[in-house]
């Protein structure tokens, strides 16, 4: 008590001291530059004392701006900034590409459905996140050295901070969800649990550690007075997809029986809100190769396929970046060709929509001699050629010839639409000279044989 009341006190003085000055130099017109001076280191004083000297949250803010400022004045070694947002990392994690990014700033992108390394380009594999703990201590290390205090991880980063809270309203909702519980509980029940999934990253955990959620959650799709419910539909596959998000969570998920299946009927029969959630989910779920396989077994290709061509915008993305994440595996590659993906993404390139996506799924098809065919059957050079004169998106410019070169080197007579765009625009050769490093040497590769069938006689138009 003493030592607030004297803080209290030197505030009040400092107060009236300021007052006595400010008052002499406006009423008083005093010109004295020792006036301003003494006024100045008063208001500073003030600052400190109300600021700086207390332990309430403006002290925190100070130190933290003071913390910010000792941070801009020394140089962060540039392996321990973010590559994204090129901030000092604050939990660094391992992509599948080898790069370290910070997570918040890496999960945005995937989130976003990119399906490439930011730094490299390269296609991932999967889009697991490491935890990359020699990095984050040589941080630590180096923060402690230069006197520099990192901000804490945001309570929905930090793992294994699950709370009495969260616990209590789990138990509150399972009770809600099952059997015995009438229809009014089950609807609020299956939107709770939905509200706190989006927003919880430890709750997201805490269902991962009580797997018999998923299947109770589930079981509400075939319950009568449920399953026709089109918004308890929606909030049971944003649910699964908010638990997807968790990576612990995607095997579980996986291993339960009902789960894809159910995905995959809903991305059938539901709304267009619903089916694109469905699309994101199996998405997120086959990061693991193990659902890869599943998820393509079980026939989810045909309905991606039919939400890549019919469906909004948002779920015309979300269904693309399934597809082409579920032909990471060879198996699922037939199967989105026998379905039709060729002809939807040929279409959609032509029409100017959902390019990127649908150039890297032809890309990632252009090892598969059906699709290859397709391609070349179907009138495929045109738009793939337009993509390499005038985008002016490298990836794109890349992935598009690289469908080009296995279509020519699968039929040469395509090699005359290519000889003459490149003799009336040259783009195949800027391509050779100017792109990235795989689209120089695809485009080299096909200027050599259009140059060798030039000279051949057995070539003929």
């Amino acid at each position: 008590m003493g030592k607030s009341g004297a803080g209290e006190t030197g505030v009040g003085e400092l107060k009236k001291e300021l007052r006595r000055l400010v008052k002499a130099i406006i009423e008083g017109d005093d010109g004295r530059v020792e006036t301003y001076e003494e006024a100045a280191k008063a208001l500073e004083a003030l600052k400190d004392l109300r600021f700086r000297g207390s332990g309430n949250s403006n002290g925190n803010l100070a130190n933290q701006r003071k913390a910010e400022r000792r941070q801009a004045s020394v140089a962060i070694p540039e392996h321990f900034l973010c590559p994204i947002s090129a901030e000092l990392m604050r939990d660094p994690v391992v992509l599948a590409s080898g790069q370290t990014y910070d997570r918040r700033f890496i999960q945005e992108w995937l989130s976003s459905g990119n399906l490439t390394c930011p730094r490299t380009q390269q296609v991932l594999s999967d889009t697991t996140l490491t935890p990359n703990h020699l990095v984050r201590s040589m941080i630590s290390q180096w923060c402690t050295e230069h006197g520099v205090t990192l901000p804490p991880l945001d309570d929905e980063q930090e793992e294994g901070l699950i709370t009495r809270k969260e616990r209590n309203a789990l138990c509150r909702i399972l009770d809600k969800l099952s059997l015995s519980s009438s229809i009014p509980d089950r609807k609020q029940a299956v939107r709770e649990l939905r509200l706190l999934t989006k927003g919880s990253r430890s709750f997201r955990a805490l269902v991962g550690e009580n797997p018999g959620t998923i299947p109770l959650l589930l079981s509400a799709l075939s319950v009568p007075g449920l399953y026709s419910d089109t918004a308890v539909q929606g909030d049971i596959v944003t649910t699964v997809l908010n638990l997807s998000i968790h990576d612990s969570n995607k095997k579980i998920i996986g291993d339960n029986p009902q789960a894809i299946p159910s995905l995959i009927d809903v991305l059938k029969t539901g709304t267009m809100e619903t089916r694109s959630n469905s699309a994101a989910a199996l998405f997120s779920l086959s990061a693991l190769d193990a659902n890869k396989l599943k998820i393509g077994e079980l026939g989810a290709m045909k309905p991606l396929v039919e939400l890549l061509e019919e469906g909004s915008p948002s779920a015309k993305k979300d269904a693309g970046s399934a597809i082409f994440s579920l032909c990471m595996v060879h198996e699922n590659r037939a199967r989105a060709v026998r379905e039709g993906v060729v002809g939807v993404v040929l279409t959609a390139i032509t029409h100017q929509s959902l390019v990127d996506e649908s150039l890297a799924i032809l890309a990632l098809l252009s090892g598969h001699q059906e699709a290859v065919e397709e391609i070349a059957d179907t009138s495929g050079v045109p738009p793939l050629l337009g993509i390499i004169k005038d985008s002016s998106c490298a990836r794109n410019k890349e992935n598009a010839v690289v469908v080009l070169f296995a279509v020519c080197m699968h039929d040469r007579t395509k090699l005359r639409e290519v000889g003459e765009e490149e003799k009336s625009n040259g783009s195949i050769s800027r391509l050779a000279q100017n792109g990235t490093s795989r689209a120089r040497r695809k485009a080299t590769g096909i200027l050599d044989k259009w140059k060798r069938t030039l000279h051949s006689t057995h070539y003929s138009y």
